[in-house]
């Protein structure tokens, strides 16, 4: 029997790899302790990995990044690789594969055991494995053009995990940049809700070699002047791009109750769409792009903006990105209520950086780990809000300490932005499982 009660979509299973954490736990605990996973590199590290010597004179290079520990391990026989083949494949597939597993087994399926109908929807980054590895083989590539370039397209990501888990749902490679993992999540709710799948896989990983460099600061710019990201503050300059992978395992509500499963929480709404040509450049964001987007996923959900308590949002720290962001918000939020303070904001861009096609999905499990603890974590590293952005007369202010995900008697509701450069954006409406708390396995 079905009741809106039971309509949205279940996240039953979460797996990652964050800068300073080895999985979701980690991940969590790091984010509820204010944790900013940095990584400050030597001069010695720098020039070790081949960085120029001059480079480290000039006072915009940036010697700080986040990184992911042990990219080079994996465990190749449990997949069925020899050592060789393995070499050869691009870390971002290697990694996203163990998470898949993790994910499913996080859920309490076997994939070898089970015979669900479930998709894969996923996206990855371009593989400098490939550019600053094993293109300066050129014997290598001659003898293995095949496999390498299998190995290292981003396109056979998802079929790479349909393959290697016998998953024979619908498998797709996502690519929208920065949006590229939420944007998946969506397409896996749609192939969920139209019954191309009973289960679904959905996420994104972002991995670039090597990964102990630092980079050249360029003012108005993206990323930051000193490796930190300040979202929404006053000094706030951008912010670099990290490495990171997540996945989450999705069913249809009503079957994951049904089925006994650990619900982390429900997705009601999604939504997508591209900004178009009206904007200041191809790389800019849009207010009507992210008010048409935003707004979607919320009557999709059938919810009003006074019910939704926090937002995770895209926050890139940016002095044009921060106010447009919240310009969005407020004119989605304005349009059905006049109070004041009411929603909490964060971005998980303080803690781990920006982990572009990972970066969406980061923010995703952020927000459904903080409706299962019924806690907001802190967004780091504001002080001042930017002059742009009059945050005393919105919705909305920024959580800076661990907080109590208070409620008014509705269930506890958020929303996760995520805005690709290009212009595609993605938004997702949360609520937390049926009757306030997790059912089932967990």
């Amino acid at each position: 029997m079905m009741n809106n009660e039971l309509k949205g979509i279940a996240i039953v299973g979460t797996a990652g790899r964050f800068p300073g954490a080895i999985n979701v736990a980690q991940f969590w605990q790091n984010l509820c302790d204010g944790v900013e996973s940095i990584s400050l590199f030597s001069d010695e590290d720098l020039i070790a990995q081949g960085v120029d010597a001059t480079s480290l004179q000039d006072p915009n290079y940036v010697k700080a990044g986040f990184v992911l520990e042990d990219i080079e391990m994996f465990d190749a026989s449990f997949f069925g690789y020899s050592p060789r083949e393995a070499e050869i494949i691009d870390p971002q597939q290697r990694i996203f594969l163990e998470c898949a597993w993790e994910a499913l087994e996080n859920a309490g399926y076997d994939p070898k055991a089970d015979n669900n109908l479930t998709g894969v929807y996923a996206g990855a980054n371009l593989s400098t494995y490939l550019l600053n590895n094993l293109a300066s083989h050129p014997e290598l590539l001659k003898s293995l053009r095949m496999q390498i370039a299998l190995g290292n397209d981003k396109d056979t990501l998802s079929t790479r995990i349909s393959y290697k888990l016998n998953l024979k749902g619908p498998s797709l490679s996502v690519g929208t940049t920065c949006s590229t993992s939420l944007v998946a999540v969506h397409l896996a709710c749609r192939g969920l809700l139209s019954y191309q799948c009973d289960m679904a896989l959905a996420g994104g990983i972002a991995i670039q070699t090597p990964q102990i460099e630092g980079y050249f600061y360029q003012p108005g710019g993206i990323a930051s002047a000193d490796g930190h990201t300040r979202v929404f503050d006053a000094k706030a300059t951008g912010g670099p791009f990290g490495r990171g992978a997540g996945v989450v395992v999705l069913k249809r509500l009503e079957d994951a109750v049904a089925d006994g499963d650990y619900i982390y929480g429900v997705i009601k709404g999604s939504a997508i769409n591209n900004d178009g040509a009206v904007k200041v450049s191809y790389t800019a964001p849009s207010v009507a792009g992210q008010v048409e987007v935003i707004a979607q996923a919320q009557a999709i959900a059938g919810f009003e903006p006074d019910t939704i308590t926090y937002i995770e949002t895209h926050g890139t720290g940016t002095a044009l990105g921060d106010p447009i962001e919240i310009r969005a918000l407020e004119k989605v939020f304005r349009a059905q209520t006049s109070k004041k303070g009411f929603c909490a904001i964060g971005s998980v861009k303080p803690n781990v950086s920006h982990l572009n096609t990972a970066a969406g999905v980061t923010g995703l499990i952020k927000t459904v780990l903080a409706l299962k603890h019924q806690q907001i974590p802190p967004s780091l590293y504001f002080e001042e809000p930017n002059p742009e952005i009059d945050f005393a007369n919105s919705p909305f202010y920024v959580n800076t300490q661990l907080s109590a995900w208070q409620t008014n008697g509705t269930p506890r509701r958020a929303g996760v932005s995520s805005f690709g450069l290009g212009g595609t954006n993605a938004h997702v409406v949360l609520e937390e499982a049926p009757g306030g708390g997790q059912r089932g396995r967990g």
